[in-house]
């Protein structure tokens, strides 16, 4: 897979205010921001690179108030890597394609993987199904 790899004034360019805060300053959007995402079958990309990486069917509702998922399309897609802010020890996920953070898993979804990764919406962009 080619990396993507853009400055901060390129990026800025291409994205919201929020979506540059948490995709590539690692921000956590507020819970609940993102209650109005479709039902209907489709494929959750990054918003920075476009890469696939969740699938509507493995979305679940985990009373997080992120969108949560229990597994990626590909695993090879999305990276992680240990966080340790707030004094927490956490997995951090991000898009392995261009780095952009895109929130945590945890052991704690639901079968058959008995993963929740736990994605800021503000990280995502939907894709219909044709």
């Amino acid at each position: 897979m080619a990396k993507i790899e853009k400055t901060d004034a390129e990026w800025r360019a291409q994205l919201s205010d929020l979506a540059f805060k948490v995709t590539r300053k690692h921000g956590t959007e507020r819970a609940g921001s993102h209650e109005d995402f479709p039902k209907e079958a489709g494929t959750y990309k990054c918003v920075c690179c476009a890469a696939p990486l969740f699938d509507q069917a493995t979305k679940f509702e985990s009373g997080t108030g992120w969108p949560s998922f229990y597994a990626p399309i590909d695993t090879e897609m999305v990276g992680e890597k240990t966080d340790r802010s707030f004094f927490m020890k956490r997995t951090e996920v991000h898009c392995n394609q261009c780095e952009a953070h895109l929130g945590h898993v945890f052991p704690d979804g639901p079968q058959p993987t008995g993963l929740r990764y736990c994605i800021n919406g503000v990280a995502l962009a939907f894709e219909p199904e044709d």
